[in-house]
């Protein structure tokens, strides 16, 4: 055994103590091992086995063996056990990964420039048998959460996986019969009313994921964040680039009519599970390294998008639907005046609830007057106290501009 690898083996039990005292000291789960002898004896065991094994193996280039990875498994599989979360996992592989980094550039030092060839040798195993290492480990993580938590929550840590870019997610899905999308439609849903203080029914949710075959999670309100339902939803590989319609470049998020039947299938389904309850849903497509930009923007729609009550007929929204309100959102200065707007129809009779019917029936009065069951003549008085009240004609282009970003500000409750 040549000098570097023979000085890596003398610190190995120094190395191994150093790493579990960073355990402790940088991830809170790990805080037990202070009062908990027994367990971090076994953590440092560990940590000295995987450190001789390291010598013992990158020298030759021989690889792990199956007993070597099924007791790496074996740790990831008790330390899921005893309530290790997925982000404290996370942490312990990064963390350690770094420490073993450290180490062989401690050794390359203390060398004073020689071992080259040495060095080259451990790199060329540390990274593949690294990675075997690292999929055992997660495999044996997956395989405690199995027996631990419930279906339901299981998929919503495959949900929250991918959207963290947490490379467990592959285990994740294999552990539920899923497999991992080319693209997915990253769909929020926002709720207002019932349900927003509280912890939605989980067999609702696990009807969803089942039916879906989709990971989904629920987010319970927090800060100025109503409740959110929050699914990953897979969708085939794009016929062209643009996600958009035939001969275009558009993307999927652009074009609302082209919404695919999975996505809108899912928000039915769970708009009629909230029993009448008011929410609004936001889309956007992207690749898995994409998928926490696609979440921003899905949940940036549902926001600007108008809160209505439940039904068969919910759609989803895109970015076509609600692109000027995005837009004003950003603009306080516009927003203002919009909602000075809003507030000189406050005195008028249903003028706002009005407007919405009237836009969203393309303008046609028998239609809007039917929807608000109102007589014809009555619709004409209030677009003329709409005219009458704020000088603008809701009838007009510029009216249309004006009136449609009222309406749907208003109706997304982002005034207050």
């Amino acid at each position: 055994m040549g000098s570097f690898f023979a000085g890596l083996a003398r610190q190995a039990s120094a190395n191994a103590r150093r790493e579990v005292e960073a355990y402790v000291r940088e991830i809170p789960e790990f805080g037990f091992l202070d009062a908990n002898s027994r367990a971090r004896a076994e953590a440092l065991d560990y940590a000295l086995w995987f450190r001789r094994r390291t010598v013992e193996l990158s020298p030759s280039n021989d690889e792990l063996k199956d007993d070597d990875l099924g007791y790496i498994a074996s740790i990831g599989e008790s330390r899921a056990a005893a309530g290790m979360s997925l982000d404290a996992r996370q942490r312990v592989l990064r963390l350690h990964t770094s420490l073993m980094l450290r180490e062989i550039n401690e050794a390359t030092e203390a060398q004073r420039g020689t071992g080259v060839d040495e060095l080259m040798r451990m790199m060329s195993w540390f990274a593949p048998q690294g990675e075997r290492g690292i999929r055992a480990y997660s495999q044996g993580f997956v395989t405690a959460l199995r027996h631990r938590l419930p279906y339901v929550e299981q998929a919503a840590l495959l949900a929250r996986s991918l959207l963290n870019g947490d490379p467990v997610s592959t285990e994740l899905a294999s552990a539920l019969g899923m497999e991992l999308p080319e693209h997915c439609a990253v769909t929020v849903i926002r709720v207002q009313d019932r349900f927003a203080g509280d912890r939605f029914p989980e067999s609702e949710i696990e009807a969803l994921v089942k039916t879906h075959h989709a990971p989904i999670t629920w987010c319970p309100p927090g800060g100025n964040r109503n409740a959110e339902l929050i699914a990953l939803i897979p969708l085939p590989p794009p016929a062209s680039p643009g996600l958009g319609p035939p001969g275009t470049d558009l993307p999927l998020a652009l074009t609302p009519d082209l919404v695919p039947d999975r996505v809108s299938a899912l928000v039915r389904d769970f708009a009629q599970s909230l029993g009448g309850g008011r929410c609004a849903a936001g889309t956007a497509v992207s690749p898995p390294s994409e998928i926490a930009d696609a979440l921003d923007l899905a949940r940036r729609i549902s926001r600007a998008a108008p809160l209505r009550r439940a039904s068969a007929r919910l759609r989803p929204h895109t970015v076509a639907d609600v692109f000027v309100e995005l837009a004003v959102a950003d603009a306080p200065f516009v927003d203002e005046w919009l909602h000075a707007v809003s507030r000189s129809l406050q005195s008028g009779p249903d003028l706002l609830v009005t407007l919405d019917a009237y836009y969203r029936h393309d303008m046609h009065r028998g239609a809007t007057a039917a929807a608000l069951n109102v007589h014809p003549r009555t619709l004409d008085y209030r677009l003329r106290r709409v005219r009458e009240l704020t000088g603008i004609d809701p009838g007009s282009t510029r009216g249309v501009r004006i009136f449609t970003s009222v309406v749907i500000r208003h109706l997304s409750e982002a005034w207050p």
